[in-house]
């Protein structure tokens, strides 16, 4: 193990402290003085712990920075998809009700919702947005709490400022067609071939659309559509209800609203409260108002979804009407784009994991990714958006070196990243860390990745496979073994992505990241997460998690 020496001299200061070059000098010539002392790097310190130190102490305008600070943004210590719903709800409890409405958010920033967990969860609080359930991936959990919070705001219990207001602009633009999930347009599904080799434990699929004129985006942006569920499992759902397929209500087709319009996933609790009150048993009764409350008492409630709600007691009628009402609005589902418009103008490409599985003796299916790998037919039209990016995009400049790490289909913006990095010839260098279960039928875009290291635009490729030898390996165990090069990387400017599932993967990446630092940087734990804190301020550490 080889340990960097520490610089002399170890700015301790955030960059956006509210100090003057001179009082920054000062400053951080004093705790260097200390650090010489003690041996020891002091943490990142808050501009007020640091003003607090300054000859006179704090300057009347720092002060009142402070104290506009504390009363506008709280912070959001809970902003982290790994974190438990618990302890994200302990963190903000006493706060604004935008911030616990925030905690209660998955945390993700995904845009799913039409905003980000922080907008979303003001737009929440001053009522301007009333839909509580457009969390995605919170699901059940996120919308119960919202809707403890939200009775806050029906007993007028607003235990908060509101968000700090903004002025109205002199004329509002309509919104674009194709830039939101309330106004989609028609893009052509054009293919779909699958990526894995023979005998591989997984299914997924490069799919290929032709998008309507006018709609762009850019590397780094997210894809949004509108899927439609299973034939066979509304099918299932109509006969369990004793329905025809062909029964309408109110002058419509029930099979169609079931088909485009409710989502037949994780059971509501309003269908389980519907199924109490319906039900003649005083045993059905107590069970289904138990989990209508968010309990379970069958210890299975996770994997219940509508059609297994409605088999838990297969004697209990239900009206269409009635039962439609309990039924939440299926979501659009936004993908990662793996493609840049510079290499294929006016279309588009996804990278998409089949999601099946059984519980039971039901084979249960991903709503949009077995839609876009089974059901859509080639040349068919379907309802799209273009989801701008939040925080995820390449550096202005090709001359910063850019660091991804992306296993399956998490490879997805990466791919954009280095088409769009290719077509503008960028020299600043560029490494992917990718990963699956085997290299020999899970290794997606092989060929295209040789042709970019070939071409120079990827400068560094480094795979982990989880199922090749005895030991499995993931790219975090690769972070760490090559962390001499990655952390120079890092110490050149480069900029640090990392994409796919949120609550394992990215938070491996991340503790593997900290280590690197902690390693190869010679500091200890928390000089090192005062450093990739500030890549973070500094946007120079980016992810898409899901």
């Amino acid at each position: 193990m080889t340990v960097q020496p520490q610089p002399f001299f170890t700015p301790v200061l955030p960059d956006n402290a509210p100090f003057s070059a001179e009082q920054r000098s000062w400053l951080n010539g004093f705790f260097a003085g200390l650090l010489s002392l003690d041996g020891q790097a002091p943490s990142m310190l808050s501009p007020e712990q640091a003003a607090a130190f300054l000859p006179g102490g704090p300057s009347a305008e720092q002060q009142a920075q402070a104290e506009n600070r504390e009363e506008a943004d709280d912070g959001a210590p809970w902003h982290d998809p790994a974190m438990p719903l618990a302890e994200r709800m302990s963190l903000a409890e006493a706060r604004p009700l935008r911030r616990r409405m925030m905690a209660a958010m998955a945390q993700q920033d995904c845009g799913q919702c039409g905003y980000n967990c922080e907008d979303y969860s003001d737009a929440l609080a001053a009522r301007k947005e009333e839909r509580l359930n457009l969390c995605q991936p919170g699901g059940k959990e996120t919308l119960r709490m919202l809707k403890r919070l939200a009775e806050e705001l029906d007993g007028g219990v607003v235990s908060a400022a509101p968000a700090a207001p903004t002025p109205a602009p002199a004329h509002v633009e309509p919104p674009k067609p194709g830039r939101s999930r309330e106004h989609p347009v028609d893009a052509t599904f054009l293919s779909r071939r699958r990526l894995n080799g023979e005998g591989s434990a997984k299914e997924t699929w490069h799919v290929e659309f032709a998008l309507p004129e006018g709609l762009d985006y850019n590397a780094g942006d997210s894809f949004g559509l509108m899927p439609l569920n299973d034939g066979a499992l509304v099918d299932a759902v109509l006969a369990r209800l004793g329905l025809p397929t062909d029964v309408e209500l109110e002058g419509r087709p029930v099979r169609d609203v079931l088909l485009r319009e409710t989502s037949l996933g994780a059971a509501p609790d309003a269908l389980f409260a519907l199924l109490g009150e319906m039900a003649e048993d005083a045993d059905d009764k107590i069970r289904f108002a138990r989990m209508a409350e968010g309990e379970d008492p069958d210890g299975d409630l996770e994997t219940t979804d509508v059609l297994a709600a409605l088999e838990r007691s297969p004697s209990i009628v239900l009206e269409p009407g009635a039962f439609l009402s309990t039924l939440d609005p299926l979501q659009p589902r936004l993908y990662s784009i793996s493609s840049s418009p510079r290499a294929a103008p006016g279309q588009l490409t996804l990278t998409v994991d089949a999601v099946r599985y059984d519980v039971g003796a039901r084979e249960r299916l991903g709503v949009a990714s077995t839609f876009l790998g089974d059901r859509i037919a080639e040349g068919a039209a379907l309802p799209v958006y273009v989801q701008k990016a939040h925080g995820f995009a390449l550096p202005e400049s090709g001359e910063v070196p850019i660091i991804m790490v992306g296993p399956g289909t998490g490879i997805a913006p990466f791919r954009a990243f280095l088409q769009e990095r290719m077509a503008t010839a960028a020299a600043g260098g560029a490494w992917l860390f990718y990963g699956h279960q085997r290299r020999e039928t899970d290794f997606f875009y092989e060929d295209e990745l040789a042709a970019m290291q070939a071409a120079g635009t990827l400068t560094r490729l480094s795979t982990a496979w989880s199922r090749d030898g005895e030991r499995k390996v993931y790219v975090q165990d690769r972070m760490r073994e090559e962390g001499a090069e990655l952390f120079a990387w890092m110490e050149r400017g480069a900029h640090f992505y990392v994409c796919g599932d949120a609550k394992r993967m990215a938070a491996d990446v991340d503790r593997a990241l900290h280590d690197v630092v902690a390693t190869h940087g010679g500091r200890d734990a928390a000089a090192a997460k005062a450093y990739i804190a500030s890549l973070k301020a500094a946007h120079r550490y980016q992810a898409d998690v899901y």
